[in-house]
């Protein structure tokens, strides 16, 4: 028998669990939650005992005992910039996820962790959160003091993706050169240079290419003239930004399978805005080459939109004079935070402290 681990990955309309034993998948989840039922709730902390009685719930269904368990890891959220790494929760990082500035659901991930995990009594922690911050100075730069370039972005899945790549190439991920773009509701492209994420973009409210539901780098002069245009307040213009940018500002849906539908019915719209999209990643992807000298080994495609043949093939044809294209479709931040938290277990690693 080996080490029990749950793992805990809150979405926007969603809550994946999985019970692993040591590397094997014992059972995994998709706890989905409607629009109707989220309305319920004021802001995403209200969401937290729901979700974690959602949670207690199905491992009763699976008549699994939490005093079984040997540790509980919930995906990062969004609390003060950090090394990547495994990181315990403590109080301080759970005052940082209730009270952290940016409000999305991967905040949730540490705290249902820590209560579960108490419950069980054993320890929680955290794996690369979305604000893994490794970048370069050079790269902090805008152009505008006042507004810092800052990492926000899909640090679980690119660090695991990359660490996957390198071991099936039989790389060393800490010396290895590799771009990886995460493609799903929003779009990262990271440049890792010897383990470190020396630049990406950030995926969450503005930079980078536009993505299915969030705007991407948008020209500085017009959004400036739509804050003082009267028509909108912070508020929308934020969420226009960052859920209801990209596809959905275009063609009223962030699926890429409908829009895909759409093409094979003659919709040339829905085409043009189709491979704007994929030419903005070429073109980010072509922007971290640079950030890494030309010195690419692979470019490595994964996220959900991976799965589509014609977005990849799209990139593949404008990307791959820079370096051969591994596609790695989906996310694998379940397995990760199984990863991450079961070398701790291991005693390979000592957890770092929030702080």
């Amino acid at each position: 028998m080996g080490f029990k681990i749950l793992a805990i990955n809150p979405g926007s309309t969603s809550t994946k669990v999985a019970l692993y034993d040591d590397e094997q998948l014992l059972w995994e989840l998709n706890l989905r939650h409607s629009t109707e039922e989220i309305s319920n709730f004021a802001g995403v902390n209200d969401q937290l005992d729901w979700r974690r009685g959602l949670i207690l719930g199905a491992l009763r269904e699976k008549e699994f005992d939490i005093k079984k368990l040997d540790a509980v890891i919930g995906r990062g959220g969004l609390i003060r910039p950090v090394l990547a790494g495994v990181y315990e929760v403590n109080s301080r990082m759970r005052y940082d996820l209730r009270n952290a500035q940016m409000k999305h659901a991967c905040n949730l991930g540490g705290l249902l962790a820590a209560q579960i995990a108490h419950m069980a009594g054993v320890k929680a922690y955290i794996a690369d959160p979305p604000v893994v911050d490794e970048m370069e100075d050079i790269a902090r730069m805008s152009g505008m003091p006042m507004c810092p370039r800052k990492p926000v972005f899909h640090a679980l899945n690119q660090k695991a993706t990359a660490r996957l790549h390198c071991n099936r190439m039989g790389w060393v991920y800490e010396q290895s050169n590799l771009i990886v773009a995460h493609m799903g509701g929003g779009i990262s492209v990271g440049a890792h240079r010897q383990g470190r994420i020396i630049d990406v973009n950030n995926a969450l409210d503005g930079d980078g290419p536009f993505a299915p539901d969030r705007a991407g780098s948008i020209p500085s002069s017009g959004l400036v003239n739509l804050c003082f245009s009267g028509q909108y307040s912070r508020e929308e213009l934020l969420k226009a930004i960052s859920s209801k940018g990209g596809l959905v500002a275009y063609l009223g849906t962030n699926s890429v399978i409908q829009v895909m539908e759409r093409i094979g019915k003659g919709d040339q719209r829905a085409r043009k805005v189709l491979d704007s999209m994929c030419y903005n990643i070429s073109k980010q992807i072509g922007a971290m080459a640079t950030a890494l000298s030309g010195n690419v080994q692979s470019i490595i495609l994964t996220g959900g939109i991976a799965y589509n043949e014609p977005i990849v093939e799209y990139i593949r044809e404008h990307c791959s004079f820079i370096a051969p294209i591994a596609v790695y479709p989906g996310e694998n931040e379940l397995e990760a935070l199984m990863i991450n938290a079961l070398v701790v277990l291991r005693g390979t690693i000592v957890p770092k402290v929030y702080a």
